[in-house]
């Protein structure tokens, strides 16, 4: 009989969630998905699920050994910078071997308009001194920036309500789940008259509508760049992924049998 391998994926995305339910069909993989609980309403996950942060890297890596992790999979978000440093060091730390799930990023086409930023502070100072209408489509956790704007009218989108509001004389609250299809995101930016959307480089297709809407209505895009992550083995899609895990924990497959 084959030792079953123990998994830990560092979840929160819709990627990580389809992965856990992949590999759960195996066997020979006791799998456990780890959601940051930054959401109120999860999406249910199919496997075991363990909620909160771990205590950084070492606590992250007490944990590997505890359990007699096998594989840590960071399937975070781009954005999870830290989550995904502790995910590193804790890997490296311990030996355990690890994998990142890395979305391409989306590259600007013909006929958009986007202004490149570093941090969502500079997106708010991008968006200029006179008012606009302006769809934020960047979650809850840092819509507090925009405070310091308060001179355009918001549309804020998130998966749980923004709490406590922003202090600005005019925003719209939208709670929303993905994936959002662009024709409905064309007609959100028209109903609304936006005229700016400010986007994360979130990469994918869940999210993509936005900026083709943009594109089509000839709205600017405000895209905040992507923190710089870990230089750990990776791969773009579930599928490639999995193929790794097999070579890596199935010596059969290593071997070509």
């Amino acid at each position: 009989m084959v030792p079953m391998k123990n998994i830990l994926i560092l979840g929160g995305t819709t990627e990580a969630r389809q992965l856990a339910g992949k590999l759960s069909h195996r066997a020979d993989f006791s799998v456990t998905l780890s959601l940051a609980g930054r959401t109120e309403s999860p999406v249910a996950q199919g496997v075991p699920v363990r909620v909160g942060g771990f205590g950084g890297a070492a606590g992250l890596a007490a944990y590997l050994r505890e359990e007699h992790v096998h594989l840590l999979i960071d399937a975070t978000h781009p954005y999870a910078a830290r989550i995904s440093a502790n995910a590193a060091e804790a890997a490296s730390q311990t030996g355990v071997p690890i994998f990142a799930l890395r979305r391409p990023v989306w590259e600007p086409v013909a006929g958009e308009h986007w202004t490149l930023v570093d941090s969502v502070a500079e997106a708010a100072q991008a968006l200029g001194a006179a008012p606009r209408r302006v769809f934020l489509a960047i979650g809850r956790q840092e819509a507090g920036a925009f405070e310091a704007a308060p001179q355009h009218r918001y549309l804020i989108r998130s998966v749980d309500p923004v709490e406590p509001k922003l202090a600005v004389p005019e925003a719209v609250y939208l709670l929303a789940r993905g994936p959002f299809p662009e024709a409905d995101e064309r007609a959100l930016l028209e109903q609304h008259g936006i005229d700016a959307v400010v986007s994360k480089n979130s990469g994918g297709e869940a999210t993509y509508g936005k900026i083709a809407a943009a594109r089509t209505l000839g709205i600017e895009v405000i895209m905040v760049r992507r923190p710089p992550l870990p230089d750990v083995p990776s791969a773009e899609t579930i599928d490639q992924l999995a193929a790794k895990i097999d070579h890596l924990l199935d010596p059969e497959a290593e071997r070509g049998v």
